[in-house]
């Protein structure tokens, strides 16, 4: 079985790969256990020193990095570049402060010298996506290499080329061959790859379909497990918001990698003070947002959406909210034509029963959800399976944060902004959005051996 790339902007085959054989993945697993023995007993410094360098050549080579993923998966181009230099900055990060997050932690205690240790677990099966394929793949590797653990990357079929471009990448930075390998295999296969011995954890983003078969495969065989997975992320605008300010703000989100990511903003949830006003900003912000192929139109906002299967489930999404009450105030037509594209969209009168409030949906559609007031705001908010990430639009900033923090349900909260990831900080959901955290330290000691030694004076 093969796997392929295809352009959504064409429809064009750009390359196919062959599945790895049996024989191929065994040896595979066999090679990264070995490149960890050597690995992580390598000092913090000169794995710090292979991150600086892939820093480095990411910025050389970003264009190059950009136009791949453009082709393989639909981003457009300023997107790519700017995922490429977020991938240096992480990879930067995790070189200067691994030293000292992962330093030995004397703790005081009668009769013994103790300490705690963090020492890496081994090899790691990293399941990645498509939407971010550098992105994903290495703000995963970053603070797990320089940890001391190898990783057997298993990313999405359609992006090998960014999977092999990765791996690439690494060597040449300095990596050692087997430390990091592209494993290219259907999911299909992933359960017995989590049961291999070799395997000592897994991380996946992804699904929340996904999450829970890697769950159980991780569970069943005692490993841990750090599962990012979908979000239908709220954010809620208050009365006395500034309006122009807090339409800016959904609007960039819901339309980042054409509406394809698990932190875009999802569900407007309104008060009616300030509905009108916001309504009105928003449909006139989707409908300026400019479309196309971005290898023809290289300084588009939007692409097509990653395959032409994503774009029919998002439509019948948009469909079937309609029939069930929502109102079409823009866009939520199948254009004619070549490539995987969907309009911008914008949905009123969004509420709990219909796929737009209740499902992930995944492209560049705005969901306005009415709310009487401040306490049905947040009940809507947190009405959801999910929980990745929440954005308050508020007057009072103080008073947002107490909020924030209180009474809306999920792993990362903005006021006054639009969510995102920083390698500074923890990244993870909640419910249906998964467990576990990557980035930040918290990220960096997901995958370590929390180890206590004692020694008696």
């Amino acid at each position: 079985m093969a796997l392929a790339s295809i352009d959504p902007a064409s429809g064009r085959v750009v390359a196919s790969w062959p599945e790895a054989g049996d024989a191929e993945v065994l040896d595979a697993l066999r090679r990264s256990a070995a490149a960890f023995e050597e690995w992580s007993r390598t000092s913090v410094e000169e794995r710090a020193g292979v991150l600086r360098r892939a820093a480095v050549l990411l910025r050389v080579e970003a264009e190059g990095y950009a136009r791949l993923m453009a082709e393989e998966m639909g981003k457009p181009l300023p997107q790519g570049r700017a995922e490429v230099e977020k991938c240096a900055w992480a990879c930067e990060h995790y070189a200067e402060v691994a030293a000292a997050e992962l330093a030995n932690q004397p703790v005081a205690t009668e009769d013994f010298d103790s300490h705690v240790a963090f020492r890496p677990l081994g090899p790691l099966l990293a399941i990645m996506p498509w939407n971010f394929p550098f992105w994903q793949v290495l703000r995963c590797a970053a603070p797990n290499l320089a940890a001391g653990n190898t990783a057997l990357l298993k990313h999405a079929g359609s992006v090998q080329g960014c999977a092999q471009a990765i791996v690439s990448l690494l060597h040449r930075a300095g990596l050692p061959d087997d430390a990091f390998i592209n494993l290219p295999v259907d999911g299909g296969r992933v359960a017995a790859l989590i049961a291999r011995p070799e395997i000592a954890a897994v991380t996946l983003t992804g699904s929340t379909k996904a999450g829970r078969a890697v769950g159980q495969a991780a569970g069943a065989a005692l490993k841990k497990s750090v599962l990012e997975l979908g979000g239908s992320d709220p954010y809620v605008v208050l009365a006395g918001a500034d309006v122009e300010r807090a339409a800016e703000s959904c609007v960039a989100s819901r339309l980042i990698n054409t509406g394809q990511s698990c932190i875009a903003a999802k569900r407007f949830i309104v008060v009616d003070a300030v509905r009108a006003l916001f309504t009105e900003a928003v449909v006139e912000r989707m409908r300026t947002a400019a479309q196309g192929a971005p290898l023809r139109q290289p300084d588009v906002a939007l692409g097509p959406l990653a395959r032409a299967d994503l774009r029919d489930e998002l439509a019948a999404q948009v469909d079937a909210s309609v029939t069930r009450g929502a109102r079409l105030l823009l866009g939520g037509r199948t254009p004619r034509g070549e490539g995987a594209f969907y309009p911008p969209t914008v949905l009123d009168q969004v509420r709990p029963g219909q796929p737009a409030f209740d499902e992930e949906t995944f492209g560049p559609v705005a969901a306005i959800v009415p709310a009487r007031d401040e306490e049905q705001a947040f009940a809507l908010a947190n009405a959801s399976p999910f929980g990745l990430g929440a954005a308050l639009f508020t007057a009072d900033a103080e008073r947002g944060a107490l909020l924030a923090e209180r009474r809306l349900n999920a792993g990362s909260c903005f006021v006054n902004d639009y969510v995102r990831s920083d390698p500074r900080l923890p990244f993870g959901g909640i419910k249906a959005s998964g467990y576990g955290r990557e980035l930040g330290s918290f990220g960096l000691r997901e995958f370590v051996n929390v180890k206590t030694v004692c020694v008696r004076r």
